[in-house]
């Protein structure tokens, strides 16, 4: 029996039909991003995988086959004795690698020896790649957008959790980025992840939406903290999305904002190096003044400070330069972020 091959074009869109789904390239290859419910059986590791470049270019390629090939069957051994043992013959398999090529090959044509009806995908992870962004240049514009707007700390990101339990189409950037969008925007214990496993879950995002329903999302920049979003997404939202106006009072947005980002508060030095991003911005001056504050545990003073000086006058600029619809758009105003008025306001928003 010999493996399958299959295109981009074929596998894609079928990948919830195969039982499993193998990459098997290196485990740093796999952790950058991978396709949507793979997991990681690598024909060579990281440090195995370097060791056998470097032969083939310090060396010879012959060497470097030799080496690699004896890694490779032992490697595939392992997975063989820890994974498919006890599988029924019917289960099948899709194997990739970076390119297609000889890992994928080998693994693939171990798994259809033994009798798996096993599918090989051609052009490997990069052919992935290559689809998903010529699909993400033109995806977002099936949709059509409700763009919540407000200043920081107004309640959008709330919001749009409670659409959310509404039943709503949502697109909540900031969690597939894991990053609230601004300066001191990154979440304590979650790094963002690589800008290809970002675009493969915006990707999947879309993939799962209704075109003839509106899609509710954030206004953001063209940036996700160190994530760039597709100009295709950002232009559909700013030239052709209806915007909808999130307010709260000051003393609800620094409530808020205390709720939101009281974990500074265990590391004080790590917040005022952030602030330090703002210096050609706003000054040094004021920058270490609003450092002083929160070493001396002033909180909620300091927030209302920041959105003052910096977040609420950042913010109107930009609005007024990319929706040019704002100044008339709906109004929603929140009474705070509590449940019960984001429930209210959801339930508003997608009633009828």
């Amino acid at each position: 029996m010999t493996p399958k091959l299959l295109s981009t074009a074929e596998a894609v869109p079928a990948l919830d039909r195969f039982d499993a789904v193998i990459d098997v390239r290196s485990p740093a290859e796999f952790a950058e991003d991978h396709l949507p419910g793979a997991v990681n059986w690598p024909v060579l590791n990281d440090e195995e995988r370097a060791r056998v470049g470097t032969l083939y270019v310090q060396t010879s390629p012959m060497a470097a086959r030799q080496v690699g090939a004896a890694l490779v069957a032992r490697n595939i051994a392992s997975a063989v004795e820890q994974h498919v043992q006890g599988l029924p013959r019917e289960w099948q398999p899709l194997v990739y690698c970076w390119r297609g090529g000889q890992r994928s090959g080998a693994m693939a044509w171990f798994l259809a020896q033994i009798g798996f009806r096993t599918a090989q995908l051609q052009g490997g992870y990069k052919g992935f790649r290559a689809r998903v962004r010529a699909e993400l240049a033109e995806l977002p514009n099936r949709f059509h957008y409700r763009v919540l707007a407000g200043r920081t700390g107004s309640g959008k990101t709330r919001l749009l959790q409670a659409l959310i339990d509404t039943g709503a189409q949502v697109l909540d950037l900031e969690a597939l980025a894991c990053h609230r969008g601004s300066v001191l925007g990154g979440l304590p214990g979650q790094p963002q992840p690589s800008q290809k496993a970002f675009d493969t879950a915006l990707w999947q995002a879309l993939q799962r939406f209704d075109p003839a329903r509106p899609v509710f999302v954030e206004s953001e920049s063209k940036k996700v903290g160190s994530l760039q979003l597709p100009d295709a997404l950002v232009r559909r939202m700013r030239e052709h999305g209806q915007c909808l106006r999130v307010q709260m009072s000051d003393a609800a947005r620094t409530q808020l904002l205390l709720d939101e980002y009281g974990f500074f508060a265990q590391d004080v030095e790590g917040f005022c190096k952030l602030l330090d991003a703002l210096i050609d911005l706003r000054g040094r001056e004021r920058v270490q003044h609003w450092q002083a504050m929160a070493r001396a545990g002033q909180w909620a003073e300091l927030f209302v400070l920041l959105m003052q000086e910096h977040y609420d006058p950042l913010y109107e600029r930009s609005m007024k330069s990319h929706f040019a619809g704002l100044a008339d758009a709906p109004v929603i105003d929140l009474a705070d972020g509590g449940p019960a008025a984001l429930r209210s306001a959801a339930h508003a928003l997608t009633a009828g």
